[in-house]
């Protein structure tokens, strides 16, 4: 059974109605697969940057520090070594890739589901347009206030227009972003989802 949500403009006004597909919704299955892909996301986010040199890359210990015999001391072949300070890392962290291979359907399941709690938890608002006469952060914050919305809040628009990236670029709890790159991460960090019909329609367009 689909689901229809009230199509408003900035002001609160409602303009209409939407109604999500049915094959678009899916509270069954699916949590696992929501797991996957934010494990999946996260670890991708990750730089990967860490670095330690090994005992062959630290700078000098060619030369023997003190003679093999005679001297009480267990034999050392090169200042270098793990066991010395300033030597080098054994089996120490090198650049790496963290990413996680996710099949396609898993990526679709999972957006389904989250975006289905979401439905669920009635945080997802859908206006006719949002479009600014101008980039006054001031005039974003009015519309939100207008809406009622509250909190951190994911702004969906099917493109990006020069005024309403400048105006909610300096609002923290804002994340402005295109339809066709919303992920599952995304979703699951807002408390509110704001999409334009549009968007709706491209986004409706990719879990089919």
């Amino acid at each position: 059974m689909s689901k229809k949500l009230k199509i408003t403009d900035c002001a609160g006004e409602e303009k209409g109605e939407y109604a999500i597909p049915p094959e678009c919704m899916e509270l069954e299955k699916g949590a696992q697969a929501v797991h996957d892909v934010v494990v999946a996301f996260l670890a991708g986010n990750r730089a990967g940057t860490a670095s330690t040199k090994t005992k062959a890359e630290v700078r000098g210990g060619k030369a023997k520090p003190f003679r093999q015999k005679g001297l009480g001391r267990a034999r050392a072949g090169a200042k270098s070594s793990p066991i010395w300070t300033g030597g080098g890392v054994a089996f120490g962290p090198k650049p790496r890739s963290y990413g996680k291979h996710v099949n396609k359907k898993v990526r679709t399941l999972a957006l389904k589901r989250a975006f289905s709690e979401r439905l669920e938890q009635n945080s997802v608002r859908i206006l006719d347009q949002l479009k600014l006469d101008d980039h006054k952060t001031k005039t974003f914050i009015s519309i939100l206030k207008k809406l009622g919305v509250e909190g951190k809040t994911l702004v969906v628009v099917d493109d990006y227009d020069e005024n309403l990236l400048k105006a909610s670029g300096n609002v923290a709890s804002v994340m402005l972003i295109k339809a066709a790159s919303v992920n599952v991460y995304q979703l699951l960090h807002h408390t509110n989802v704001l999409f334009t019909k549009e968007a709706m329609d491209r986004f409706v367009g990719r879990l089919k």
